[in-house]
């Protein structure tokens, strides 16, 4: 018997209950969503009616429209009929973040906003190493990416489709960006040598490599030639070379990240042979014995961060100090110029956080995460002579996590009796401690009513740092600080 006319089939309709709900959280809003006729009047203000944003120029709003993300930049063409052409009009944020309901879900969307939008784009995320290679340079080369300043061509995370078993080329069409490319973000895939060879992103200021197959020539003719202006380098879980050198009047940032999975070459030395302007040196996850040797940075600022070795010590060589993980195995000229300092150490030890100090004496933030219970970190006797040499410069100490045992607190007294500078410090603590019973308690066992600087103060909170495990993309590595937490902290003094 045939079918009823009109009726759905019974795989339709077991579709449409489980996919309409998401597609339709995912549609963006059309302008006639906006309430029809009139605007409603707005309050009068110093003689004029109208809000003051959409007073402002079209091309401001449009400025505005594409910093925020995807959905509330679509959003906007409800909010009234002045803003009903301009998202269409502003150049195309797209972030597939926000469409991760699973993998049909996000390349519907993607397909959906590149089609609704004219261009031109300004950014653009998005996953493709699982797509056909019609559909992924169909995508690319939509007009709504015309004249893109930002591309993610992202590597599998969670909620993403796993990426092949071998790393394909990236589609030719993510090559036609090379003139306006500001930022560019490559994940999973192959960069072959010939590819590598006719690159030229005469605007591009940061790169990242994140799950990347790519030869060591092929790295080194990007990093130097193909990209003269790059201030941001990083490399992550990325592999077919075994030693990056780096000679760069640019660059300003570098990060780093080995990888559990271990696939052909593997990253294992880094050389900076010159780069004057570089500030920030960054170990952003698991290193796995990388040798890093800095031959010549004189504006270097920012370490970190450094680790205890679980999975084969990093061994870092400045000027004249080699440091093994986290223990100086020699100091014949101190480095003045480190101001920020992050260690990740599983058994706390102040002793060698002293010995750090004593590496990098102008030291004015230190970052600390320690996850076991410590050493017996008894100070009086046995740096007595040092306190009396030692100029403690640090003004800033945030450490995750502060339990309260012994060991964490005759680690925080050193700094509180003994740091003249000190402006504060943050203990991230349990949300199980976190109460007045417990930070009462605390406040006494720290002698904080004898702290050597008056104007010292001293949060505890329950709120890990945002950045707990130290990962970066690649944006965070152009901050001043990027340990620093974004945002504020919610705390008891």
């Amino acid at each position: 018997m045939g079918m009823e006319a009109g009726r759905a089939s019974p795989r339709k309709r077991k579709f449409e209950e489980l996919y309409a709900p998401r597609l339709a959280a995912a549609e963006l809003p059309s302008p006639k969503d906006a309430v029809e006729g009139q605007d409603p009047p707005l309050p009068r203000a110093d003689g004029f009616v109208g809000d003051r944003i959409s007073q402002l120029p079209d091309d401001v709003l449009g400025d505005i429209i594409s910093l925020l993300p995807t959905k509330e930049g679509a959003r906007t063409q409800i909010l009234a009929s002045r803003w009903r052409p301009l998202w269409r009009s502003a150049p195309l944020n797209f972030d597939h973040r926000c469409f991760l309901f699973d993998q049909y879900i996000l390349d519907i969307s993607v397909s959906r906003v590149l089609s609704a939008h004219p261009g031109p784009g300004r950014c653009f995320s998005a996953p493709m190493y699982h797509l056909q290679a019609t559909t992924a340079d169909g995508w690319l080369r939509s007009p709504a990416l015309d004249n893109l300043q930002e591309l993610e061509l992202c590597s599998f995370e969670e909620r993403l489709p796993y990426p092949p078993p071998t790393p394909q080329p990236l589609p030719a069409a993510a090559f036609r960006f090379s003139e306006t490319l500001h930022v560019a973000t490559i994940g999973d895939c192959h960069f072959p040598d010939d590819t590598a060879e006719a690159l030229h992103f005469p605007k591009l200021t940061k790169l990242a490599f994140q799950r990347v197959r790519i030869s060591e020539r092929s790295l080194h003719n990007i990093i130097g030639r193909a990209c003269p202006a790059l201030e941001c380098l990083l490399i992550s879980e990325s592999f077919g070379f075994h030693c990056v050198r780096i000679n760069s009047i640019t660059l300003k940032s570098i990060g780093m990240c080995d990888s559990y999975e271990k696939r052909g070459i593997e990253f294992k030395e880094l050389i900076i042979e010159n780069a004057p302007q570089l500030k920030r040196l960054l170990q952003v996850g698991m290193t796995f014995g990388l040798h890093v040797s800095v031959i010549s940075a004189p504006k270097l600022e920012t370490l970190g961060c450094l680790k205890d070795g679980t999975f084969g010590p990093t061994k870092l060589v400045l000027d004249s100090i080699f440091i093994q993980g986290l223990h100086v195995d020699s100091l014949t000229t101190a480095v003045h110029t480190i101001k920020i300092l992050a260690v990740d150490m599983h058994t706390l030890s102040l002793s060698v956080v002293i010995n750090l100090m004593r590496c990098f004496p102008c030291l004015e933030k230190l970052y600390i995460k320690s996850s076991g219970p410590g050493e017996t970190n008894l100070w009086r006797r046995k740096h007595r002579d040092l306190i009396r040499s030692l100029d403690i410069r640090v003004k800033k100490i945030s450490w995750q996590y502060y339990r309260g045992i012994k060991s964490h607190v005759d680690f925080a007294t050193f700094f509180v009796l003994n740091a003249k500078v000190l402006e504060v410090m943050t203990l991230e603590v349990h949300k199980d401690d976190y109460n007045e019973e417990f930070i009462a308690e605390q406040r006494r066992k720290l002698q904080l009513d004898s702290k050597a600087s008056r104007g010292a103060r001293f949060h505890f909170t329950p709120e890990w740092s945002h950045h707990s495990s130290w990962c970066f993309r690649v944006h965070d590595l152009d901050l001043a600080d990027p340990f620093e937490r974004k945002e504020p902290y919610k705390f008891r003094e």
